[in-house]
């Protein structure tokens, strides 16, 4: 028979195909972004709340704070530094007001980054203390990144129009919540179970939102250029 660590590690590659299905979902945005070199009502958050949900999580899954879990540090490493290229498309594409926000936001996250590394790394000396202070903060990290489109969805009920709402992100944060949390399940992890069931909540919320506007959408309306981040 199957043992669980196999069924767990083909669950984590697949974790990590939908993750960078969730990562790269973003596209269709960017490329209409390049297009009208304008962000349109497009909202940053998603994107700089994940920056730092990835850099916290890459940390959390090297050996040295948690073992056996190579499949969390490969994808989020990578979803690091694409969102870092989506963060600044977005810096480039905007008015001065929103870049300085965008900017302020983005340096104050790599600055946390780098004091939560060089301080755990230096006074916590065993990879299980090390997991008990760095698991709450990525599951911090990891709701908000979750939840980031709460600013979307708002606009999405007030607007009653699903166009700044990109399907595929809504779609993809759903399935990402599902695999991930089954990932933990077969090994049980808290740190990871936690802001991943709540994602599938998310996402799912998202995706009822996507149903009842869908067809009150009118996609060929007017970009509101004074929309703020």
């Amino acid at each position: 028979m199957v043992n669980t660590n196999t069924i767990r590690t083909a669950v984590g590659i697949i974790g990590n195909v939908i993750s960078f299905g969730l990562f790269m979902s973003p596209v269709p945005t960017f490329i209409s972004i390049f297009k009208s070199k304008s962000v349109q009502n497009f909202k940053p958050d998603p994107y700089i709340a994940t920056i730092l949900n990835c850099g916290v999580w890459a940390f959390y899954g090297l050996p040295f704070v948690t073992p056996d879990n190579t499949l969390v540090i490969s994808i989020n490493s990578f979803g690091f530094f694409l969102e870092i290229f989506y963060t600044t498309v977005f810096f480039v594409y905007s008015p001065w007001n929103k870049r300085r926000k965008i900017m302020l936001i983005f340096l104050a996250e790599i600055i946390f980054i780098a004091l939560l590394v060089f301080l755990v790394m230096t006074f916590v000396h065993t990879p299980k203390e090390r997991k008990v202070i760095v698991g709450p903060i990525c599951i911090v990290f990891n709701i908000l990144m979750y939840f980031s489109p709460l600013t979307v969805m708002r606009q999405v009920i007030r607007t009653k129009s699903v166009k700044y709402m990109p399907f595929l992100l809504s779609f993809t944060n759903f399935a990402n919540g599902i695999v991930w949390t089954a990932y933990a399940l077969l090994k049980w992890d808290p740190f990871i179970v936690i802001p991943n069931g709540l994602g599938t909540l998310s996402g799912l919320t998202q995706l009822i939102l996507y149903v009842m506007y869908y067809k009150s959408t009118n996609w060929d309306e007017e970009d509101e250029t004074s929309s703020n981040i």
